[in-house]
């Protein structure tokens, strides 16, 4: 890397930060005072899930389990019902295993260390650089998706980020992360809403770009990315993983178990409601037999 390269780099945090003071979204996990198990529930949440869903799951949950004891005092299959149709929720039995574990380990306190968080179920790296960062503070590089394509743009000069490359990414975001604290925060954070809401994947708002006249892409002439691409998710409509939202659906819906009658004339294919089904019965998020009916985990058969 050059001098002129190296200076050019230096110059993004400052921008971030200052872009991101003044157009910041309003969003819970983003005032003051908001906890750290709020940070994680929102941050599982958040996964694959747009904002505008979360939001109002995520409110509804800390009134029900304002904390780890909370929820780990409750049973996972209230759990997957409070879910609903958060999509993908096996997420719901990660948070349930890690408030057990919270509650278990340390004292109903969300840790502060990535080591500690990643020492818990369901947690993965993300998740734990996210609560480090954003609750606690802690000066550590935090990487979404949304992160890796300003990366990827306005530091490698690529026009998409490509395959997730953990090391890598970190490295990278690590080189340009502030020394202080507080302001470590604020790029992290302002890295991924200025991913989010200007330099989109499909559509990038250079013009409202706080760092366009330091984006090593633009100034290259937006040259047509050429590396690996990340794998698209399959369409939803005739998959398994509808099959397996409709079986959930109404095992949340019941308070018995649901006859395997009943889980036959949710879908006409036999091979791959079987296939769902058993997907659920492997994933932990359904018990039960064809014999004795089929329940969410931790409800009475």
């Amino acid at each position: 890397m050059n001098e002129a390269d190296g200076e050019r780099r230096a110059g993004i945090p400052p921008r971030v930060i200052a872009w991101f003071a003044e157009n910041a979204r309003d969003l819970p996990w983003r005032r003051p005072g908001f906890s750290a198990w709020g940070t994680l529930v929102s941050e599982i949440m958040l996964q694959q899930t747009p904002v505008a869903r979360v939001i109002p799951r995520l409110e509804q949950w800390l009134a029900r389990w304002p904390s780890p004891d909370a929820l780990a005092a409750d049973s996972p299959a209230e759990a997957v019902r409070a879910w609903d149709r958060l999509g993908y929720p096996r997420r719901a039995l990660a948070l349930h295993a890690a408030a057990v574990a919270i509650s278990e380990r340390h004292g109903g306190i969300v840790p502060d260390d990535v080591d500690a968080l990643l020492a818990l179920p369901g947690i993965g790296d993300y998740t734990a650089r996210a609560v480090a960062a954003f609750a606690y503070g802690k000066p550590v590089p935090v990487v979404d998706v949304n992160t890796r394509r300003v990366l990827a743009r306005a530091v490698l000069g690529h026009g998409e980020a490509g395959p997730a490359r953990t090391r890598v990414d970190l490295a990278l975001m690590q080189d340009l992360l502030p020394r202080d604290p507080a302001e470590a925060r604020q790029f992290n954070a302002g890295a991924m809403e200025l991913g989010q809401t200007v330099c989109g994947a499909r559509s990038p708002q250079c013009e409202a770009c706080p760092i366009a006249e330091l984006c090593a892409w633009r100034a290259a002439g937006y040259p047509d990315y050429e590396g690996p691409t990340a794998p698209r998710q399959a369409r939803f409509e005739g998959s398994d993983r509808q099959v397996r939202g409709l079986i959930m659906r109404e095992l949340r819906l019941s308070d018995t178990p649901v006859p395997a009658e009943v889980i036959e004339q949710l879908w006409p294919d036999a091979v791959q409601r079987e296939r769902a089904l058993a997907g659920l019965l492997a994933d932990g998020l359904a018990i039960g037999s064809a014999d004795s009916g089929f329940t969410l985990p931790g409800s009475v058969l």
